[in-house]
């Protein structure tokens, strides 16, 4: 088959790739804009494409068996592009890294290392066990909400479990009490849920039905010294409606991973909005960082080289969308 990795993106899965088929396919690397000399003609004929755009100004890929996104997210892929028969999958397996991401930035809300090693190497002991002023909280005796339970939000419950906290959940479909869920909400008691955590964690993806799922009712729904920390889709929380609510500290703070503008080949550096959240104290903000692992290009790499292979014994495919 004529396998395709289309753009800088999909470049990153490309190392090694090889190796993990059964078969020796035909293997291209093509640029984001297709704009090379036989580009075009290569796209067209492929019989399987990784990549996570698929436009009207893309060429119909007539050939295609197999679009494969290296993520998790399809929403830049039309699907009327995709011709009859083909199908549609995506790939997980950041789900580890995010939720390390999550944990760190919650620990250092209760354990201030850098600010401990930059006042004591200035001779400042202000956390120095022993003074009363000097007792910090413990990430145990919050309670932390996911809006959304699919592989992150799993991830994130079991470790948090560890360090002791209370979990409570609102997704789309139906969760039962476990182990690692305490408390579980649908998506019409949303600000029950959002009023019910000292940390929000929203994974979900975005979708018609998810867009500005969490906007300034939502917002102010929670408790005052709360976080929101963003892991899934920037839009999924309003953007003016969470600068509001930082900008008035009417919330505790928040954490946002991912954005409401992105670089382009372009313009590639840039405001990740349109609105001045640099210039907010109770921020912490992170480049889409949190699930960017060599462990999550490995595990990925797997879930798409099994699918060519299931492909080629004409086997049922994993994580299919559509």
């Amino acid at each position: 088959m004529k396998i395709v990795f289309h753009g800088a993106n999909a470049g990153n899965f490309r190392n090694g790739f090889e190796a993990l088929l059964d078969s020796v396919h035909e293997i291209v690397d093509l640029s984001d804009a297709l704009d090379k000399p036989g580009e075009r003609e290569q796209f067209a004929a492929a019989d399987v494409i990784i990549g996570i755009k698929l436009t009207a100004s893309d060429p119909m890929p007539a050939a295609l068996k197999l679009y494969h996104a290296p993520a998790a997210g399809t929403d830049m892929i039309d699907i009327s592009r995709l011709p009859a028969g083909a199908r549609l999958c995506n790939a997980f397996g950041h789900e580890t890294a995010i939720a390390e991401y999550v944990m760190t930035a919650l620990l250092s809300r209760h354990v201030p290392l850098v600010d401990a090693d930059t006042r004591l190497r200035k001779g400042e002991w202000k956390y120095w066990a022993g003074r009363s002023d000097a007792m910090r909280t413990e990430l145990g005796a919050d309670t932390i909400g996911l809006l959304g339970f699919g592989h992150i939000g799993q991830a994130i419950a079991a470790r948090a479990k560890a360090f002791g906290m209370r979990v409570v959940v609102a997704n789309r479909s139906a969760v039962t009490a476990s182990a690692i869920v305490d408390q579980s909400f649908r998506l019409d008691q949303l600000n029950r849920f959002m009023a019910a955590a000292d940390a929000i964690v929203v994974s979900l993806p975005l979708t018609d039905d998810t867009k500005g799922l969490i906007g300034a009712r939502e917002l102010a729904a929670m408790r005052p010294a709360a976080i929101v920390l963003n892991v899934g889709r920037g839009p999924v929380i309003d953007e003016q409606a969470l600068f509001d609510a930082l900008k008035a500290r009417r919330i505790g703070g928040a954490i946002i991973d991912t954005w409401y503008s992105y670089p382009t080949p372009a313009n590639p550096t840039g405001s990740p909005s349109r609105l001045p959240f640099h210039e907010l104290t109770n921020l912490v903000m992170t480049p889409h960082m949190s699930g960017w692992t060599h462990g999550t290009i490995h595990r990925r790499q797997q879930t798409i080289a099994g699918n060519i292979r299931r492909l080629a014994r004409g086997e049922p495919l994993n994580n299919v969308i559509v």
